[in-house]
């Protein structure tokens, strides 16, 4: 049965929320905005359309999928198990009351668009690709009763949901968030739970940064040391209290990293959840938990330690040194083999020069390349590497300091700290995610007593919702080459799950909203009223987040 056809047939608190009255004309999300009768849904839909009646599912519901659908059908009748204990089926039945098809489906949705259709009869979601069918099915699931995101069945619930057309796209192909796992490990079942949680709200780029000074957290087998050495200290540092991580080892140093099975488990994982994993391999500064595997790899020779307050800030790769650009081929070499994403991120931040200034090795390769300053040394490291990725197909990805001395030729950049609007007037493609809306390190209030200890800066959830991703006056011919935005979860304070839940939600969630949903008639008032009910998700999936809205009864 086609697409149109099946349209015919058929720090916590919460403020509860009911659907009353209907509302029966075709809308975009800016007059949804303005309706109080509207399902809260988060991000908001392109176009919804609230119909008369509700649909109500039963223990005897199927689920009806064809071939490409199967393993999203599938997962629909997992959620919706885990809830209301419901035994659904999932086949090619006629008789189903839960339809997913590509069938007849819209090419102009594009790969995450989709349209879904609840009728009192039966429910049709219809999507060019899986991607936007897991969409359709995030959207259905909280059209359901927040209960519907219980891990366990709950009793005495009606499971009904409103009757909707709703048409739907995302605005941007980048809606992501970056965890540090760096300064502090957290291990693969901590990070599938993140991805789940990215998933309900449409998200689907997880930035994992891997590498940095104070640890070295994937396995690279022609080098072994890396995590011998790399990815423990002797304490966890930061000034935290040692209890407040789990993450030791049987020798009692901290740390920890993946084995490749465990990446290769956890990036299976998110494709599941149509979620892109990027690793970062940071270079050529940041290197010191490398370093202290390889001193060799140093202007210096070391030694160099993981331990914080051991010259953590010191760590660069010499760029003089060929030594050095083939380890760094030999790790990305493992890298792609594990991540099957375009872009692959070379960090390229904060990279001090000094070492590189008073190097014979690096003032040498200077002089051969003809090249002015260090500025245009870290130009030729970044060029260098980018040669490589490129060869096997992948896209570097940088931070905004991979411009400094002239920007490789394909290189794409995140932005942090400015560069985004000139990169893309260059041609380059950009993701941003400046310290001004989007570093979830930040304090949430400026009331600090009553918060957890943050690195500093003050990010609300209002800031957050008010960015745009396009650069002011950025031209519109270069508007394409924002890819989006994302939230960054830096950790030098945050050593548990459940800390990095409550710095991230809502604030994921309002990321979720600008780079899915259209910037016309959004507000932050109407965001925020519909958070309400997203809270009471949340509620039911044990998220720690943390509460913004109307006093607590």
């Amino acid at each position: 049965m086609g697409c149109h056809l099946a349209n015919l047939v058929g720090y916590k608190g919460e403020m509860k929320t009911r659907i009353t009255g209907l509302f029966l004309s075709l809308m975009t999300a800016a007059a949804f905005a303005a309706d109080n009768n509207k399902p809260n849904l988060v991000p908001i839909p392109q176009q919804m359309e609230l119909r008369s009646g509700t649909f109500t599912l039963a223990p005897d519901t199927t689920i009806q999928v064809d071939k490409a659908s199967k393993a999203t059908g599938i997962y629909l009748a997992e959620q919706l198990r885990k809830s209301t204990g419901y035994p659904l089926k999932v086949g090619s039945s006629s008789k189903a009351v839960i339809h997913l098809t590509t069938a007849d489906a819209k090419s102009s949705l594009g790969a995450e668009g989709y349209e879904l259709t609840i009728a009192q009869d039966g429910i049709t979601i219809c999507a060019p690709e899986q991607a936007g069918m897991f969409y359709g099915v995030q959207t259905l699931l909280q059209l359901f009763p927040p209960a519907v995101f219980a891990t366990t069945p709950i009793n005495g619930v009606t499971w009904t949901a409103p009757c909707v057309y709703i048409q739907d796209q995302p605005r941007f192909k980048w809606r992501g968030l970056m965890l540090d796992v760096s300064r502090h490990f957290y291990n693969k079942d901590e990070i599938k739970r993140l991805l789940d949680l990215m998933a309900e709200i449409k998200i689907n780029t997880f930035h994992w940064h891997l590498v940095d000074d104070p640890g070295w957290r994937i396995e690279i087998k022609k080098y072994p040391q890396l995590t011998q050495v790399g990815a423990w200290r002797k304490n966890i540092d930061f000034g935290l209290e040692p209890r407040s991580a789990k993450a030791y080892g049987p020798d009692g140093r901290y740390g920890g990293y993946y084995t490749q099975n465990d990446i290769r488990e956890v990036v299976a994982y998110a494709k599941k959840l149509h979620i892109t994993i990027v690793p970062e391999i940071e270079m050529p500064g940041h290197s010191v938990a490398a370093l202290s595997a390889r001193p060799d790899l140093s202007c210096s020779g070391g030694p160099y330690s993981t331990d914080i307050g051991a010259g953590v800030h010191a760590g660069v790769y010499c760029a003089g040194n060929d030594d050095t650009f083939k380890f760094l081929e030999d790790v990305l070499t493992e890298v792609f083999e594990l991540f099957p994403s375009q872009y692959i991120h070379i960090g390229g931040d904060e990279v001090p020069k000094e070492n590189w200034h008073s190097c014979a090795k690096c003032q040498a390769r200077m002089k051969a390349e003809g090249l002015k300053n260090e500025h245009e040394l870290q130009s030729y490291f970044v060029r260098r590497i980018e040669k490589f990725i490129n060869a096997h197909h992948r896209t570097l990805l940088g931070w905004s300091e991979i411009r400094e001395g002239g920007l490789a030729k394909n290189a794409a950049v995140m932005d942090w700290i400015g560069g985004g609007k000139e990169a893309a007037s260059e041609g380059h493609e950009v993701v941003m995610s400046p310290t001004t809306h989007c570093y979830f390190d930040y304090c949430q209030s400026k009331d600090t007593a009553h918060e957890p200890h943050a690195i500093g800066g003050f990010l609300p959830l209002e800031m957050v919702y008010s960015f745009d991703p396009i650069p002011a006056g950025l031209s519109e011919d270069k508007q394409h080459l924002i890819l989006g935005a994302q939230g960054n979860v830096w950790t030098e304070y945050i050593a548990y799950l459940r800390h990095v839940e409550y710095m991230s939600f809502p604030r994921l969630t309002a990321i979720a909203e600008i780079t899915w949903s259209p910037k016309q008639g959004r507000s932050y008032e109407d965001f925020n009223h519909r958070l309400q009910t997203q809270y009471r998700r949340y509620d039911q999936m044990g998220v720690n987040y943390r509460y913004y809205g109307p006093e607590k009864k």
